[in-house]
């Protein structure tokens, strides 16, 4: 453990200066950026069929091309090893909430499992693989921009989180969770400075939401016009569980 690195908050400037992240860049260049990819991302959450499939190109298009044009480096953006092992605390910690969510839906009668493991592994394999997607976009685009224009760092975590719960919106169940989620992901990637354990936490957090609460209730998930037009079908599958800034075309 003591030769894991560890990171301190206060450090961060000076960490991302040391690792890549540019010092001169402008806080006008910063603004733009998040107003753009967060603008396409909300075009694409409440623009209806067929139109939402190209916009939805176009957001991943712009995301990609704000990323590498204004790259900050693997290390700053938690894409790294180091601090890995100490922060294996957090999806252990998601494990430990995930379990008394299931026991508390199985007494309420609605909790709702796939039927067996394979089941379960082919309807959220995939979306494992989106909520490190979706942590991405939260801490390595839009967190890292608002650490250089918001001086104190839980305010920076705050509008981050703001940002994404917006993007969940009119969800009622969604917009809280990952308001909460979205301000503790962002403080502790500014602790740790590891995506990895956060993205395994948001899966966990992300299926456990699909398992105990029904689809009527939550509309399966669908956040922005999905959510307004939402028509239950008994035997519909659920989408994306938890948070899906760039939705399924």
């Amino acid at each position: 453990m003591g030769s894991i690195e560890e990171v301190p908050t206060s450090s961060f400037f000076s960490l991302a200066s040391e690792r890549g992240v540019p010092r001169g860049r402008g806080r006008t260049r910063d603004a733009l950026e998040i107003t753009v990819s967060y603008g396409l991302i909300l075009l694409v959450i409440w623009t209806p069929r067929p139109w939402q499939r190209w916009l939805w190109m176009a957001a991943a298009a712009a995301v990609v091309a704000i990323t590498c044009i204004s790259f900050d480096g693997f290390k700053a953006m938690g894409l790294r090893r180091t601090n890995f092992l100490r922060s294996l605390w957090i999806p252990a910690a998601a494990l430990l909430i995930s379990g008394a969510g299931m026991v508390v839906a199985a007494r309420l009668g609605t909790l709702h499992l796939p039927g067996g493991v394979l089941a379960f592994f082919m309807t959220y394999c995939a979306y494992a693989i989106w909520s490190g997607v979706q942590q991405f976009l939260l801490q390595g685009v839009f967190l890292l921009r608002l650490l250089r224009l918001i001086p104190n760092e839980a305010q920076a975590a705050l509008a981050a989180a703001a940002l994404f719960a917006a993007a969940h919106l009119p969800n009622p169940i969604l917009t809280p969770i990952t308001l909460l989620w979205g301000a503790a992901a962002c403080l502790l990637f500014i602790r740790y400075r590891n995506v990895y354990p956060l993205a395994i936490a948001h899966a966990i957090f992300g299926i456990t939401v699909a398992l105990t609460i029904p689809g009527p209730v939550d509309h399966n998930m669908r956040v922005g016009l999905g959510y307004l037009t939402y028509a239950h079908h008994h035997h519909a599958d659920r989408p994306y569980p938890l948070s899906h800034p760039l939705p399924k075309p």
